[in-house]
């Protein structure tokens, strides 16, 4: 048997958790103003201590982020209901027992508040006591009440599929067995929380009507007292009574109210990351509605009677706070980019296949001198030009040309560009910003004042002029363009010779896949059992190697389906579909008359170069003269530069077995030379022979 001595005592008592005694010590201050009589002082610091508690109690309703983070409220809400009720039957019997002795016999802070809510008129007072009680009642409490009971239902309502959603990630290994639980728990938590709320929000209504009630026995019962015990007469009692009734009602309305405003906080609170203050502020801070509002004040303020000054005011104030809030919107917006632009330190990464980048098909590299040309604020129009050559050239050529990736390249003198082709520069230029370009076409009759330099995309003499020359330019005979449509035609200069390099399997499977839709069964027999996307790939470069369109991709389908089987040669199923496409070819050649103007190879010379041909293995390279292939290319270029002069473009036509080689021959020694096939002429298409290239004449 264990023998108590005073230091066991002693340390027990240091031991005990003092923390759990607030509660039952509460309860029993409760209990205690339910019974024992209390000096008015004591009523002065309890009403006190109540109004600071729902002041306390709707704080934290405000800030909390879900209704869950003040979970402990129902209890709260009835201990602080019970310790109204008590201090109200404290203060009634305060009241019916001392009322008699005068104003401050029920305290101070009753006298205080009924003679501030009645200021001298009793009716009136009274009035606006009853109108508090019907706004507690009627509005907050009832609506309160209401949303508890629809959370509730929907609590509980939504536990299973809750539970099931639960078990379902769980199972999925989507949460482990920790977090599984701790859902569990909060979920529990939810549905006992808005089930206690339904209830606790019945305290609030009962409170409600037995404020009312109170009100009206202090009144009689007031009445009553001092009329039949203290010989008062009904006036005075009534004058009296009232006055602490009404005061009484008021200390005891205000935490009520402000209770039931919790309540009704917490009930409709939506569970977000923020507070209700944070909440509000940033979805009420709408410039569009401040602004709105502020011109509506501002006309109501025009209308004849109203109070001119404060609804101009009251407009200003609107719109000083919209503009107040737009501010605070672009410091925003300026903080986050400012944060994201700052450098970030991060440990070295590790070298990965993300650290490789792939080379755009298309790219532009400005340096920084012309970044103003790209730039819409700053009046460029550089994107604008290159979206229409893009859409130009996609018409033109048949397919959709890729996007063009521009950016600025320190690498560059600031007044320079690049126009780079999957990773290599395919052309370059200088631009002056704030200039225009005055090209020489070849004839002009005067000079002008500018930088002399060489027009980027056709290398013709060029000069750099300011804006206000711009008239007189074109009145001397220039051709004057601004700095973007300069570079764009530089770009369309560059796409259009190097067509065949922009288009790829994909590019290819788009076009088949667009035909299928209207022709499928030609698809459906060409690719793949007669021939592969790839062949086709090549087929369609080797015909915009040549600027052919390849806009009739039905007819190129056809052809090639019907020659699949007698070569797997792109070069020769090239050659077996031009034919199918001369009027298209003869497009871009003919004059105004419809009339083609060719030049063709003397005779004889052409039956030597079959000979050549003929006497070389396939696959192998064919073998000329020195002497007689400078002759060659040199007679073709005299050829196509009397045809040029004549203004007829540089065509030659010769037999369809050496058009192909002739073509790859000639295709960088002759510029914008055509070289065509009888076969690819039509029948119906009227031809005028105006030169005959003729070799042997250099060397006489």
């Amino acid at each position: 048997m264990t023998t108590l001595t005073l230091s066991t005592i002693r340390q027990n008592l240091i031991k005990f958790d003092y923390s759990g005694l607030g509660i039952p010590a509460l309860v029993l201050m409760i209990m205690g103003m339910l019974v024992l009589p209390l000096p008015p002082l004591l009523l002065d610091f309890l009403f006190t201590f109540n109004i600071v508690a729902s002041l306390v109690i709707i704080m934290i309703a405000i800030g909390t982020r879900s209704p869950l983070d003040f979970s402990s409220f129902p209890s709260v809400l009835l201990f602080a209901t019970m310790l109204r009720l008590a201090l109200n039957v404290a203060s009634t019997r305060v009241i019916l027992v001392h009322g008699h002795e005068g104003h401050d016999s029920a305290g101070k802070v009753i006298s205080a508040f009924g003679e501030f809510v009645i200021s001298g008129n009793y009716v009136v007072g009274f009035i606006i006591f009853s109108i508090l009680m019907i706004i507690n009642f009627i509005v907050v409490t009832k609506g309160a009440g209401r949303v508890s009971e629809v959370n509730a239902r929907f609590t509980l309502d939504a536990m299973p599929g809750k539970q099931m959603s639960i078990d379902a990630d769980l199972n999925a290994g989507v949460i482990d067995q920790e977090t599984a639980k701790r859902r569990r728990e909060e979920l529990s938590q939810e549905s006992d929380f808005f089930g206690s709320m339904d209830g606790a929000s019945k305290f609030v209504s009962g409170d409600a009507i037995a404020g009312l009630l109170i009100l009206l026995i202090n009144v009689i019962g007031g009445l009553a007292i001092g009329v039949a015990q203290h010989n008062m007469s009904v006036g005075d009692a009534g004058k009296l009574y009232v006055l602490l009734t009404i005061g009484d009602g008021l200390v005891a309305q205000i935490p009520s109210l402000l209770l039931s405003l919790s309540t009704a906080i917490i009930v409709t609170r939506v569970t977000t990351s923020e507070s209700m203050t944070e909440q509000a502020k940033s979805q009420l801070s709408n410039p569009s509605a401040l602004f709105i509002a502020s011109g509506i004040l501002i006309v109501l303020g025009l209308v004849p009677g109203m109070p001119h000054m404060i609804f101009v005011a009251l407009a200003s104030a609107t719109a000083g706070l919209g503009l107040m809030v737009i501010r605070q919107e672009v410091q925003v917006e300026a903080d986050v980019q400012a944060a994201q632009d700052a450098p970030k330190v991060q440990a070295p990464k590790e070298l990965d296949w993300d650290d490789i980048d792939q080379v755009d098909l298309i790219g532009l590299d400005i340096g920084y001198g012309l970044i103003p040309l790209v730039n819409p604020e700053m009046g460029g129009e550089l994107m604008t030009r290159v979206k229409g050559v893009r859409k130009k050239l996609s018409a033109e050529l048949g397919f959709l040309v890729q996007p063009v990736r521009i950016r600025d390249d320190l690498n560059i003198d600031p007044d320079s560009y690049r126009i780079v082709l999957k990773g290599v520069v395919r052309g370059k230029g200088e631009i002056k910003v704030g200039r225009e370009l005055a090209i020489n076409p070849g004839q002009v009759f005067g000079e002008l004042k500018g930088i002399e330099t060489l027009e980027p995309a056709f290398g013709l003499k060029a000069i750099w002029i300011e804006p206000s020359d711009r008239d007189q330019a074109r009145a001397l005979g220039y051709t004057v363009v601004d700095a973007s449509t300069a570079i764009s035609t530089h770009l369309n200069k560059v796409l259009r010779e190097n067509a065949s390099d922009l288009i790829s399997h994909d590019e290819t499977q788009q076009l088949l896949d667009k035909l299928a839709t209207r022709s499928p069964k030609l698809v459906e027999d060409l690719v793949p059992s007669k021939m592969s996307v790839g062949v086709l790939t090549r087929v369609l470069q080797c015909l915009l190697i040549e600027s052919v369109s390849i806009r009739d991709m039905r007819s190129i389908a056809e052809t090639l389906s019907e020659v699949a089987g007698k070569s797997n040669d792109p070069d020769q199923l090239a050659a077996m579909v031009r034919p199918k496409l001369g009027r298209m070819i003869m497009q871009s050649l003919v004059d105004e008359k419809n009339t083609l103007s060719v030049m063709t190879l003397e005779p004889s010379f052409e039956q030597l170069l079959h000979n050549v041909l003929g006497q070389t293995q396939p696959g192998q390279p064919v073998v000329m003269e020195p002497g007689l292939s400078e002759n060659l290319f040199a007679a073709l270029r005299d050829g196509a530069r009397t045809m040029e002069d004549d203004g007829n473009p540089a065509v030659l036509v010769v037999s369809p077995l050496i058009r192909t080689w002739l073509s790859k021959a000639v295709r960088h020694r002759v510029n914008d030379l055509t070289v065509l096939s009888y076969s690819e002429i039509p029948d119906d298409q009227s031809v005028k022979v105006v030169h005959t290239v003729d070799a042997k004449i250099k060397d006489q």
